[in-house]
């Protein structure tokens, strides 16, 4: 009788496993995130190559517009792919980290590296301002504030005397250390890289290193599963316990700083902006930068943001035809690519082909002790008396 009551009052525990977890494959050619990896190293080593094949000013230009398209679509991917919330007014957040730099070094006087930390102050209290209150909207509500929200931040640019109206800000300075600055440029063995070919390069570190492994950190951390949880389900997702509206704008704050940041080194790389440059036109070619290389995948969002402003710029000996064949392009891509050219659910050909292994133990089933089965056998025949 003791021994009876002895398990029935004994603490529930989970039975240990019957074999070990094999540890997940980490090469190359044997899981998605090993041939990523690789494929971000030589991704870096084309951009190091590329000044010494072509350093002219007309691909350096484009090289250096092209990469803050990509660190742009990698902050709307946090907004929209992730926590699945649709802003048609991100490029309201590109403006504003453009003036705040461009009033603080033109007018103020400051140099360039110390307004960056004002301008990502400026781009998280504009998100907070905004998001604040529209993120408690959902669906097409949202995305009709956001809009709303760009073209104010267009029409204010456009009549204040401090952003110098219509006309814009012009003379904003390059990136300057000391008594060095970019436009200086340096030598290195003899090799002269001038100042577009130097910021090039500051351009391509900062996209690889900050925009994309910090977007896959955060995709992978707590925080990136409640967001795609709320993206998923947002009434299950606050169900499970999860404060979807601390999550939503979190990943807006994020995306804002993210946009704050480039629209810095635009000014920087243009040396001049104006309202013109943030129209809604931008707003919808980012979206669809997203849309079109796969919400929620790091290497689609780059190769969309790569087709949509390099695109054009192939297609200039089309002349006026160039945005006619750009949009057929575009529909052709989306009938045949619907979830995107590379999918955030897509897995490597090569790995489809692979059968599973079946685990060390497989067929066998657990045969309990004797002690267990006596225990069983004591409590049955307690609850048959």
């Amino acid at each position: 009788m003791s021994r009876s009551l002895k398990t029935r009052d004994s603490a529930l525990r989970a039975p240990s496993p019957l074999f070990d977890r094999p540890d997940a494959p980490g090469g190359i050619f044997t899981s998605n995130r090993g041939f990523l990896r690789a494929l971000g190293i030589v991704a870096v080593v084309l951009l190091a190559v590329l000044p010494f094949l072509d350093a002219s000013r007309y691909t350096m230009s484009i090289a250096t517009s092209a990469l803050i398209y990509v660190m742009l679509c990698m902050g709307l991917n946090v907004v929209v792919g992730y926590a699945g919330l649709l802003d048609l007014g991100y490029i309201a957040f590109f403006a504003v980290g453009a003036y705040v730099s461009g009033i603080l070094t033109t007018v103020v006087g400051w140099p360039m590296w110390m307004a960056l930390p004002a301008t990502v102050l400026a781009c998280i209290v504009a998100g907070v301002i905004i998001g604040a209150p529209t993120l408690r909207l959902r669906s097409d509500y949202l995305a009709i504030v956001t809009l709303g929200f760009g073209e104010i931040i267009r029409i204010t640019a456009n009549n204040l005397q401090i952003t110098g109206g219509p006309s814009g800000i012009h003379g904003i300075p390059t990136w300057q250390f000391g008594d060095w600055s970019f436009a200086d440029g340096f030598t290195v063995f003899g090799l002269e890289f001038p100042q577009r070919v130097v910021f090039y390069y500051f351009v391509g570190i900062v996209v690889v290193l900050v925009g994309v492994i910090g977007a896959g950190r955060l995709a992978r951390g707590k925080l990136g599963r409640a967001w795609k949880a709320v993206r998923d389900d947002e009434d299950a997702a606050e169900a499970m316990g999860i404060n979807t509206y601390v999550a939503k704008i979190t990943a807006y704050i994020i995306g804002a700083v993210w946009a704050g940041v480039a629209g810095q080194l635009m000014a920087t790389h243009l040396s001049a902006i104006s309202p013109n440059s943030f129209q809604f036109l931008y707003s919808a070619l980012i979206l669809m930068a997203v849309v079109l290389g796969g919400m929620g995948s790091t290497p689609g969002v780059i190769i969309g943001a790569l087709f949509v402003s390099l695109a054009p710029e192939l297609l200039r000996d089309f002349s006026e035809w160039r945005f006619l064949i750009f949009g057929i392009l575009l529909v052709v891509v989306m009938l045949f690519r619907p979830a995107g050219l590379w999918p955030s659910t897509a897995v490597l050909p090569w790995l489809k082909r692979q059968k599973p292994v079946p685990p060390p133990t497989a067929g066998f089933m657990a045969v309990p002790s004797p002690s267990a089965n006596e225990d069983l056998e004591t409590v049955e025949g307690e609850e048959s008396r």
